[in-house]
């Protein structure tokens, strides 16, 4: 093989060694005359969006936030920090809220159907009604009635008062006014002798004589 061979060898070789070159080449040159005008109209429309904010920012601004964001990186990494504590919260929250919530639902509809939150809002109602009709004075003089008033309900939840009141609210069922009859002296003799006029005297006098010290009571 003479010199003028090997010559023509190499530059085969060559040639074909820049033909990738070559389509690399003219393919880059297609995709930048296909991106050249994607990237005019880019930068035409990020001019025009930063010509609204131009009046409003300074690179001073800018320089300011930089400067302030490397100062503040501790506080940054604290808040993060503090920010995944709450994630891991929450995380671990979750299964609970969801066994929780429907169950408080439920409760809260029960309670709605039972008319619960309707009274509510009766009573605060009443409540602003009553604000609106009394001083704050009568409500003083109110609440010094209610403890006297407790003192006597005190006294009336004793177990011998609850078990007469008992019997004296049965009298009424017990008593038929269509029946009763007027009556002179021999007719008030001859109830005497019965048990129930008897003790229904007794009881008179016991209340008589409960009267009486009540009114002893007074003039002490």
């Amino acid at each position: 093989m003479n010199n003028e061979e090997l010559i023509l060898q190499r530059l085969d070789r060559l040639e074909a060694a820049l033909v990738p070159l070559s389509e690399f080449s003219r393919s880059l040159s297609e995709l930048k005359e296909d991106l050249t005008p994607l990237v005019n109209r880019g930068f035409k429309f990020l001019i025009e969006e930063l010509q609204d904010v131009e009046s409003a920012f300074q690179l001073e601004d800018l320089f300011q936030l930089i400067k302030r964001t490397l100062r503040n990186v501790k506080n940054l990494n604290y808040t993060l920090e503090q920010l995944e504590t709450v994630v891991d919260l929450v995380k671990t929250v979750e299964p609970l809220l969801k066994s929780t919530v429907p169950q408080m639902i439920k409760r809260l509809d029960e309670l709605e159907q039972n008319g619960v939150f309707r009274t509510y809002s009766a009573m605060l109602s009443v409540r602003a009604k009553i604000a609106k009709q009394y001083t704050p004075e009568d409500f003083e003089l109110m609440g010094d009635v209610f403890t006297s008033l407790l003192g006597v309900m005190k006294k009336l939840a004793k177990p011998e008062v609850l078990i007469m009141l008992e019997r004296m609210a049965e009298i009424p069922s017990c008593l038929d006014l269509d029946a009763c009859e007027s009556i002179g002296p021999v007719g008030l003799i001859r109830a005497s002798y019965s048990d129930d006029v008897k003790q229904g005297l007794g009881v008179v006098i016991g209340l008589t004589k409960a009267l009486g010290k009540l009114k002893g009571g007074e003039a002490g």
